[in-house]
């Protein structure tokens, strides 16, 4: 690890991440070609797949031997030590809604730990980042800000952000653990866009945010960017981050929502 220079590949991803976002905004609220994945409301468009391409193009046009997953297929072993795991369009439909809360989410990982994130959030006119050990920042256009999780430390002045499936079962369960949280927290919001809502928490515009089903290119690099801002992040019981559940919360609150979660884990969907 100590032969690959991070700030290198920052710049890699940040520079990526920004062109595949300038390539979704000139094909915002055009005509878009739409098919559907794994149920009739989970869908990708010919836009997922550009963007996917550009950000292959770029990342490995760059570093070679690099390994890549991607959301739209890329999955690509590598020798060099370095993973690129990447989002081209999180937040499709509301991209197909012409809502502007979607991003373009690179995370590179060394060892499968998340070593550098940026989410490209264009119509937002916002890019959050963070390098393992170096902070968190957003770069908007006022400059570049430092990002710091909210001190909040009770459950009951939390607001919450969360995500749904895309099978209306699923969805059906998570409602039920939505009205089992809803008493207990400030309010809850839904945006659409796992790779946001992560980096909401690191900017304090949420105290936490929780989901069952999000991969791994939906929160590789929120997950650091909440952790550089001083949040935690992780699953039931100690585990990791994964499609089981991604809990992201300030370190106040992590624990009673985390707990919550736990006692209605059956009804996550």
């Amino acid at each position: 690890m100590t032969d690959i220079n991070l700030e290198e590949l920052f710049v890699l991803a940040k520079e990526s991440a920004l062109a595949a976002g300038d390539l979704l905004l000139e094909g915002w609220r055009g005509e878009l070609e739409v098919d559907t994945k794994s149920t009739d409301t989970d869908v990708v468009t010919h836009m997922d797949r550009a963007a996917e391409a550009l950000l292959l193009d770029r990342l490995l046009g760059a570093r070679p031997a690099d390994g890549i997953l991607g959301e739209e297929g890329a999955a690509i072993d590598g020798t060099s030590g370095v993973r690129w795991i990447v989002d081209p369009l999180d937040g499709t439909v509301n991209y197909l809604y012409g809502l502007p809360h979607w991003a373009v989410s690179v995370a590179a990982q060394i060892d499968g730990e998340s070593v550098v994130g940026v989410v490209c959030a264009p119509a937002l006119g916002e890019t959050y980042v963070a390098v393992r050990g170096g902070g968190a920042k957003l770069i908007d256009a006022r400059g570049e800000h430092d990002l710091r999780c909210n001190d909040t430390a009770d459950l009951a002045q939390a607001l919450v952000g969360t995500g749904f499936g895309y099978s209306s079962s699923r969805r059906r369960a998570q409602a039920s653990v939505v009205a089992a949280a809803l008493p207990l927290v400030r309010d809850i919001r839904r945006f659409g866009a796992c790779a946001i809502d992560m980096s909401w928490v690191a900017a304090g515009r949420l105290d936490a945010y929780y989901e069952r089903g999000p991969h791994a290119w939906d929160h590789a690099a929120g997950s650091l960017i909440v952790r550089e801002a001083g949040g935690v992040v992780g699953g039931l019981h100690g585990s990791a981050e994964s499609e089981e559940l991604v809990i992201a919360a300030t370190a106040g609150v992590f624990g009673a929502l985390h707990d919550l979660l736990a006692e209605n884990n059956a009804a996550l969907g």
